[in-house]
């Protein structure tokens, strides 16, 4: 049996993304081609993760993987450690080695402190409480109005394009946390995959790229990459047709919004887990969509 430990990394051992790739893809179906989009807009997985392998046969059968996320919690810049990628084939469950490499992965995290914050989203939280991660609650926010639209100022990204490619590197490199109490600054990997085929949306003249889809008279924001937030008003004065409500999923205070209603809510059957220090802890925010892992 082969088993690489946890200072193995893809450069050292070209034949170890394919490997690992071929795990994903049994575990996680289409996982490869959101890998691909990510690799497309030069913020590959193999350039950000540290990868927790182990192997059968030189058959990779458990991975968890570890990359950094710089963030900004309650005012303060950190990076925190993100777990993601977790995964065993289904032949080799149940005998040892998902805990093994956990192990593996949280002692090297800990040593020297690497990172004292740790987060993951998972819809299978008891996988993750016996190592020490807790739940913590998460919300989204609403708020009504009566926009009508002035200008239709978005326009969709082209990443084909040389300029819009740049555009989104100058932003990402640059951007304003989206939240004081919770966001993300000057991270790339982690948001081209959550958010490399999905439709993203600028407005040049807030220098300005939207996460957002709309719903009929419904607006969803799940993340602004800019160097200074603007208001809600501003954004909804950019979009030509009616919107009677957004809904925001991310803490929205820098966003100048009154009569905000906040909600519990759980994005896409995922709970949001923490190992370590937190002191969003309690408060009422959500993690980006686009940082999500």
């Amino acid at each position: 049996m082969i088993q690489y430990r946890f200072k193995q990394s893809f450069s050292d051992d070209p034949s170890l993304s394919h490997k690992l790739f071929d795990l994903m893809e049994v575990t996680f179906p289409g996982l490869s081609s959101l890998a691909e989009c990510a690799r497309k807009l030069g913020a590959s997985w193999e350039t950000a993760s540290t990868p927790f392998i182990r192997f059968h046969d030189d058959i990779a059968i458990t991975h968890v993987g570890v990359l950094e996320i710089p963030m900004q919690i309650m005012g303060q810049r950190l990076t925190v450690g993100g777990i993601h990628g977790v995964a065993t084939r289904a032949e080799f469950r149940r005998r040892g080695y998902y805990r093994e490499v956990m192990e593996e992965v949280l002692g090297y995290c800990d040593r020297d402190r690497i990172y004292e914050t740790l987060v993951l989203t998972t819809p299978q939280p008891e996988l993750y409480l016996p190592f020490g991660f807790r739940v913590i609650e998460e919300h989204i926010f609403k708020v009504k109005c009566n926009s009508t639209g002035s200008t239709d100022s978005f326009r969709t990204l082209n990443f084909t394009d040389i300029k819009d490619y740049t555009l989104l590197h100058r932003l990402l490199e640059t951007r304003a946390p989206v939240s004081n109490i919770v966001g993300v600054v000057n991270e790339k990997p982690v948001f081209c995959f959550n958010e490399g085929s999905r439709t993203l949306y600028h407005a040049e003249d807030l220098d300005l790229i939207a996460c957002m889809e709309i719903e009929d008279n419904r607006l969803h924001l799940f993340d602004l990459v800019t160097t200074q937030i603007c208001s809600l008003k501003n954004i909804l004065s950019k979009i030509p047709q009616p919107i009677e409500e957004v809904v925001i999923y991310f803490s929205p205070e820098l966003l100048d919004v009154k009569d905000v209603q906040a909600f519990v809510h759980t994005f896409d059957e995922t709970v949001l887990m923490v190992r370590g220090k937190f002191a969003a802890e309690g408060e009422k925010f959500m993690l980006p969509r686009s940082a999500r892992c």
